[in-house]
């Protein structure tokens, strides 16, 4: 087979297996919705005359909001972990090692401890946060004379660690009988409760931060052949890796703003392509994508289904993340 037929092979498959999870995952669950009723409520809201009922409101109220939230959340981490590990030449990095994720946690566990619950206050302080902590980790970075990429991986470490103490000292004032469960259920990350405000909220930040990231695939390429390299190509390795941590940053933050943390995406789908496709990042920021949508929404279903009470989408991810990413890294040790 030649390349760019396997690759279109790859894609459409991937396609494929995306479209089946999303149609599965709108009519299995603890309320049962027959297949030709999701296809009624579908073609019925898209031509505006819905119907109320039951199905009605599970199906477009609660699960469509939701599957496009999972898979927008699971292309977009995705994409910001491949993009983050060609621009730190890192196969090891993940969205949030500059500390957006510890920043977006302390940001909403504030607007928690502030509004007594989780609202609009919450996603606006933890978003804000996520921003900060990056910048603060970029400033730090540029102490010494010479910022290399090493200095920001230790800044974003140093950040990291500031707010998830100042997190724990949130947890250790905040009220244990209300303030501190949800808390603690908000930093394990779940897709409950998902509507179509938050979801406008999120996905013009998400999609727009994702095409930037494919549209830089090739500086990406070029990056990871070091900046030396890179400069004699005309490309300025500075500038580009600014234009990749942005757009990563909103990414992981806006996904972090109504989801919660959520671990691991970021860092095994990019290397689980790499073993399918390589490291062009032509092919792999695209296979990111679409295999961390399809990831995201099994992991979703699978919380939504196993137990009574849905398991929080951090928990599961970690669960399933960590020993994949132990046996790719077996696979990939020493190369």
């Amino acid at each position: 087979m030649k390349k760019a037929d396997y690759f279109i092979y790859l894609y459409v498959v991937l396609l494929l297996v995306l479209l089946s999870f999303i149609f599965i995952s709108l009519f299995l669950g603890r309320y049962y919705v027959e297949p030709a009723e999701v296809g009624k409520v579908l073609w019925t809201n898209l031509a505006g005359h819905a119907e109320k009922s039951v199905e009605n409101t599970v199906v477009w109220d609660i699960r469509i909001p939701r599957v496009l939230l999972v898979v927008l959340v699971g292309a977009g981490l995705s994409a910001a972990g491949a993009a983050f590990q060609g621009c730190f030449h890192n196969p090891l990095v993940s969205p949030d090692v500059l500390g957006v994720s510890a920043g977006a946690g302390f940001g909403a566990a504030l607007g928690i401890l502030w509004t007594s619950g989780v609202t609009g206050v919450t996603a606006v302080l933890a978003f804000g946060f996520g921003l900060l902590s990056v910048l603060l980790s970029w400033l730090l970075s540029r102490i010494k004379r010479e910022s290399t990429i090493l200095s920001l991986v230790l800044s974003g470490i140093i950040v990291s660690a500031v707010f998830n103490a100042l997190i724990s000292l949130v947890k250790f004032v905040a009220d244990t009988d209300s303030q501190l469960p949800a808390i603690t259920y908000w930093l394990m990350g779940s897709f409950a409760n998902t509507t179509f405000g938050e979801l406008k909220i999120v996905y013009i930040p998400i999609a727009v931060g994702t095409g930037i990231l494919l549209a830089l695939r090739w500086h990406i390429n070029v990056l990871t052949l070091g900046d030396e390299e890179a400069e004699t190509l005309g490309i300025n390795p500075v500038k580009i890796r600014i234009a990749i941590i942005a757009a990563s940053t909103v990414i992981t933050a806006s996904a972090v703003m109504v989801t919660g943390i959520i671990g691991w995406v970021g860092l095994i789908i990019p290397n689980l392509c790499r073993m399918l496709v390589g490291a062009d990042y032509k092919y792999l920021m695209p296979t990111a994508c679409l295999s961390g949508a399809v990831f995201m929404i099994l992991v979703d279903f699978i919380a939504r289904v196993l137990t009574p009470a849905e398991i929080p989408i951090g928990i599961l991810t970690a669960i399933i993340g960590a020993p994949f990413f132990a046996v790719v890294y077996k696979r990939t040790e020493g190369t």
